[in-house]
């Protein structure tokens, strides 16, 4: 009998032990982060359903900055443009790590996460288009509200029920969730921006191009480089396209080492230093600022989940994120010479699939850019960005936590035999 060729590599299995380490550091920024941004969803949310309503609605449309700048915003729109460049920086600069030192920079590790997350985009994409078919053309715009996964939500879950779980699960969720937000900077780019003016964003590459030059020769002063930064967003906002597309395009300037000299390069540096304040304050305040919106009780609830757009966004997080994720997961196992783990089962990856529906953070953003700040259709799109992702979190909870339990009791078998 003839054997079966061996395989490539195994799919979820452990990386080096330099990468396992860097990546159990920000699993525990992204945890207490994401238990920060439940927080400031539900003190928004409960502000919003509370008599004192109309204080919670002032505050996000306080207006701060020089107006001479065209920069005297609202803290709603501070929070979207300003705070949430920091969160798309500190991702950029993940992502080069991975791709430049980590694990990622071997191409067979590399296109499973990258395959998972692209399908994780088209699919939702393509169940929110079908769902709105027969709606007016506006419900289109929203297209890619179902396509965002927010890593520090679904970290926050699985630290919660998932403890025993192997780690290479929460290595590749973290992965696919860098990816995803990458896409989504490119789709919010792309599809999101309606007015460009072309002479600021010409303008933005001049402050980029001095900040390059400093950080690719070791620069690391903060009075040098963040007037720099801060000058190339202000200019990629005033022309037209989302002012977190700078924070990419900063990320991307940074070196993953500087030469020869010993010790973290200056894109590990800075995502050292920029992790927590993107974890611990931005995202919070823009989820403060942006989950809270009227439910006018249970029967305005159903009411605003029967629409045809929230229908749309709540079966793309539900369905169709998982649906992409695994499938496009099983056919690179199936087409390719990798193999699942002999540690996992694919109802581990399910579980896991079906978490990556949670989506927050850049859900609410691109709700926002898709309808607008306060509109009726933004209302609409919070309520079931919330109500699709707490169906997630339920979902993957209850899979998550029965093979937790499993793979506790290997533990305790494996540590009893010894």
């Amino acid at each position: 009998m003839t054997q079966a060729p061996p395989r490539g590599f195994r799919l979820f299995s452990p990386g080096s032990w330099s990468e396992a380490r860097r990546v159990v550091d920000i699993l525990r920024t992204e945890t207490v982060g994401g238990a920060l941004l439940l927080a400031g969803a539900l003190l928004g949310m409960l502000w919003a359903n509370s008599p004192w309503s109309e204080a919670y609605e002032g505050l996000r449309a306080v207006k701060i900055g020089p107006a001479g700048l065209h920069l005297d915003l609202s803290l709603a729109t501070w929070a979207a443009d300003g705070l949430l460049a920091i969160f798309f920086f500190v991702a950029g600069l993940e992502l080069k790590r991975e791709f430049v030192a980590g694990d990622l920079r071997d191409p067979r590790r590399a296109a499973i996460p990258i395959a998972a997350a692209v399908a994780g985009v088209l699919v939702p994409a393509a169940v929110y288009l079908l769902i709105t078919s027969g709606a007016d053309a506006e419900a289109a715009k929203g297209w890619a509200v179902p396509t965002a996964t927010d890593i520090a939500f679904a970290l926050a879950v699985l630290a919660v029920i998932g403890r025993h779980l192997p780690a290479a699960l929460r290595t590749f969720l973290l992965t696919l969730a860098v990816v995803d937000d990458v896409l989504a900077i490119v789709i919010i780019a792309l599809f999101y921006t309606e007015h460009l003016a072309p002479l600021p964003l010409l303008a933005a590459s001049a402050p980029l191009a001095v900040f390059a030059f400093l950080v690719r020769r070791g620069v690391r002063s903060w009075w040098l480089l963040l007037p720099l930064a801060a000058l190339a967003w202000g200019l990629v906002h005033a022309s037209g396209v989302h002012a977190t597309v700078a924070g990419v395009l900063l990320a991307f300037t940074v070196p993953v080492a500087v030469g020869r000299r010993p010790g973290p390069g200056l894109a590990e540096h800075f995502e050292h230093r920029f992790r927590p304040l993107s974890a611990g304050v931005a995202v919070p305040v823009f989820a403060f600022l942006s989950a809270g919106v009227p439910l006018g009780g249970p029967d305005g609830l159903a009411e605003a989940l029967a629409d045809p757009v929230a229908l749309a966004v709540v079966a793309g997080l539900v369905i169709g994120k998982p649906v992409g994720v695994m499938a496009a997961t099983w056919l690179m196992a199936r087409f390719t010479r990798a193999d699942l783990d002999e540690n996992l089962a694919w109802v581990d990856v399910l579980g896991l699939s079906i978490l990556a529906g949670i989506g927050f953070t850049v859900s609410l953003l691109i709700g926002e850019l898709a309808f607008g700040i306060g509109s009726e259709r933004d209302g609409l799109t919070k309520i079931a960005v919330l109500t699709g992702s707490l169906a997630a979190a339920l979902l993957a909870a209850a899979i998550l936590r029965l093979r937790n339990n499993a793979y506790r009791r290997i533990e305790q078998a494996s540590f009893a035999e010894e």
